[in-house]
């Protein structure tokens, strides 16, 4: 029952109840190469060539390339390799994940027209980004400026500072588990982070006995701080693309897609932090923090190809922002324990609540691409597509509750660059392929996250109205990651190496 309660109280509560931050926006703007063999093998460089299902969804005027229907279905082999640097600590996780990243179908209409020749109709599934990903930072903090603000204790004092003590407190008959959830409720995200830094001892009022108490000390004292960090993320953002396109003449392609977008994102950190700094009370800490996120969405594309002569081809496509709808869910575990003149001191707190935020909007910035293929004739060909996004234009809605993010988002992110080309030699019944992509860091700094790096190789095979095709991808992308986006905010470096192995299937229909 509490739970339908918070999630009634919460959609009239302040905007401080909201806990997003940059790297959510970003997280949903994003998409990764996916797709079909041979999109992959040609690192998705297919804006001006089309008769690939996956091309479809990059520029809705590839479904009219076909000349006959057709159907493919993928599946793909994700390595993810993650070497983590924090402080005097190094840690490496691998982890692994198969799935079903593309399935879909055009069919292909000739029109008795003779200007229009002939009209397509495709449905087509792609997984555009995959959220799985294990890691761990564990060194020795001594970035220490005196004012713990390399503890953890950090955080529970940025958001404690200026609140009210009965407003950060449990009432002497309530439980802890009652308090989180009507503080929660009452008065929103701060005021229950506070709580937990205040009831877990971590706090201290300094006039405990007056409820108008604003100020705070901290019973962590300065010094070294061992910490333990453990990511774990899941999850996937995809996309229904319902395409119509037509060929005009002999020479020109246009279609439009409308998209269908969902998120399915889970994650979980888990801090360890000891000291043994003097005058210190609380030596112990673990804090564990639950999200779930789901979400849907809306986006169109119109794209067209254009031959200007037998090999050579030129594509544009506009994608319109993504429009996401968010639903998200939190919980927490925070359990301290340490030493007070002599005295232990042991506090657990395991609300067992949900918290349960208002819906809000992501609106994800729209994208330019523009595209080369140059075919040699049945032998094969080359292609190059640069496409371009300004993710400073990235917002979230209501205005008046996400005001300093988006200004924070303007301020931080950046327009980013993306280059892809790809090759393909056919012998016989045999095609051979291989592809190079850049992509520019979307972060003005260039270091939060890193430019990426990515090539591929891939071979197909034709057995006349049925294909096969295998590839191989890789990319590389180092990234800076922040502990927690307030108070303690030591970054973690990570270089991540994305490997894929990727098999299609398609036939005409």
């Amino acid at each position: 029952m509490k739970k339908l309660n918070l999630l009634f109280i919460a959609v009239f509560s302040m905007s401080s109840i909201y806990a997003q931050d940059i790297s959510d926006a970003l997280r949903f703007s994003q998409s990764e190469i996916q797709g079909t063999a041979r999109f992959r093998a040609l690192s998705g460089a297919f804006g001006a060539l089309g008769g690939d299902l996956s091309a479809v969804s990059l520029n809705p005027a590839s479904s009219a390339v076909f000349t006959r229907s057709h159907a493919s279905v993928t599946g793909s082999s994700l390595g993810i390799k993650n070497k983590t640097q924090y402080f005097d600590g190094t840690n490496n996780n691998n982890d692994s994940d198969f799935g079903i990243n593309q399935l879909g179908a055009v069919f292909v209409f000739e029109s008795n027209n003779s200007s229009w020749r002939k009209i397509t109709l495709a449905v087509n599934y792609d997984k555009t980004n995959g959220f799985d990903e294990n890691w761990r930072a564990e060194g020795l903090n001594t970035n220490d400026d005196g004012q713990f603000s390399n503890s953890i204790a950090s955080y529970f004092f940025d958001f404690a500072d200026g609140l009210r003590l009965d407003e950060i407190s449990a009432r002497p008959t309530e439980s802890l588990s009652d308090a989180y959830f009507d503080i929660g409720s009452s008065f929103g995200f701060a005021n229950q982070q506070a709580f937990l830094g205040f009831e877990s001892f971590i706090l201290e009022p300094e006039n405990p006995g007056d409820d108008a108490n604003t100020l705070y000390t901290s019973n962590v004292s300065s010094g070294n701080f061992n910490q333990d960090y453990n990511y774990a993320s899941t999850g996937y953002n995809g996309k229904i693309t319902f395409n119509i396109a037509a060929q005009y003449e002999d020479n020109l392609y246009i279609g439009l897609n409308l998209n269908s977008h969902f998120i399915s994102y889970d994650r979980s950190t888990l801090l360890f932090e000891n000291n043994s700094n003097a005058g210190s009370i609380i030596n112990n800490i673990e804090f564990e923090n639950n999200l779930s996120t789901v979400g849907s969405g809306f986006s169109f594309q119109l794209g067209g190809i254009m031959k200007l002569s037998p090999e050579f081809r030129v594509g544009l496509t506009y994608d319109s922002p993504t429009w996401y709808t968010i639903e998200e869910e939190t919980s927490q575990f925070l359990a301290t324990d340490g030493n007070d003149s002599g005295t232990n001191i042991t506090q657990i707190i395991n609300p067992n609540e949900i918290n349960i935020f208002p819906r809000y909007k992501i609106q994800t910035p729209a994208n330019i691409t523009g595209s080369l293929a140059y075919i040699f004739g049945k032998q094969g060909l080359i292609s190059f597509d640069y496409s371009k996004k300004d993710y400073s234009n990235t917002k979230l809605r209501p205005d008046s509750d996400f005001n300093d993010l988006n200004d924070g988002i303007s301020d931080v992110l950046t327009d980013a660059s993306t280059y892809k080309i790809g090759a393909e030699y056919k012998h016989k019944q045999l095609s051979f392929r291989g592809g190079y992509r850049f992509e520019e860091s979307p972060y003005a700094d260039g270091v939060t996250v890193g430019d990426l790096n990515g090539y591929s190789l891939g071979i197909g095979c034709n057995f006349g109205n049925t294909k096969l095709d295998l590839t191989y991808d890789q990319s590389e992308r180092s990234f800076e990651t922040p502990l927690f986006n307030q108070g303690l905010i030591e970054t973690a470096n990570i270089d991540r190496k994305n490997s894929n192995i990727t098999l299609s299937l398609s036939f005409n229909l």
